[in-house]
């Protein structure tokens, strides 16, 4: 159908940064509320042994094949992002500094440790370790609509919302002023919305 067709069209390349609505749970429900986005997840492409995968933090840090990784999203929509050519040199230690992060537990708090980590925090850390410099910008969980899932972030908290959190989240990586939209299939892009 046109899910497999737009995922024929898409042509990988190592350091894209591809973004995805899961199935709906308590987390995904949360994060893509708190940020006003559809985006719940990501992942950073590779090629492994011939064949196109996906690091991401998910059960925790792993390597998925392409397709399971699209086939995960709801609806199988997808969207991919690409450095801008002058950023394409950090590409090889951008997945070097993934690779370190393999095997760690993932992190559904969205703290900015490096005990656990969560899906745009891997791919933030490793362009950062790799650049120099951050890939997008950081926002505080007081600073975005978390109202709204007040009881959902005190269940996965454990505690009080911590609004003071500095986090990246899918939709801010996604905004970065370094990346450039290569193509989505059946998923709304984020926009840049203030005082959220």
């Amino acid at each position: 159908g046109p899910a497999y067709l737009a995922f024929r069209k898409y042509e990988p390349r190592e350091g894209d940064i591809i973004f995805q609505s899961l199935p709906r749970n308590r987390l995904v429900n949360t994060i893509e509320g708190v940020t006003n986005s559809s985006f719940s997840h990501c992942g950073i492409v590779a090629r492994l042994k011939g064949d196109w995968i996906v690091y991401e933090a998910f059960n925790g840090v792993e390597a998925s094949p392409l397709g399971t990784f699209i086939d995960r999203g709801r609806n199988d929509g997808f969207a991919v992002y690409r450095l801008e050519p002058q950023h394409q040199a950090a590409v090889p230690a951008t997945l070097e500094s993934t690779r370190k992060m393999l095997g760690r537990p993932y992190d559904a708090r969205y703290r900015m440790d490096d005990e656990r980590i969560y899906c745009s925090e891997l791919i933030y850390k490793a362009y950062q370790e790799a650049k120099g410099k951050p890939l997008g910008k950081l926002v505080r969980l007081g600073d975005l609509r978390w109202k709204p899932f007040e009881a959902a972030i005190i269940q996965i908290e454990g505690g009080p919302v911590p609004t003071t959190r500095q986090m990246i989240t899918p939709k801010h990586l996604a905004l970065a002023t370094e990346l450039k939209l290569v193509m989505s299939y059946g998923i709304a892009l984020p926009k840049n919305v203030p005082n959220e």
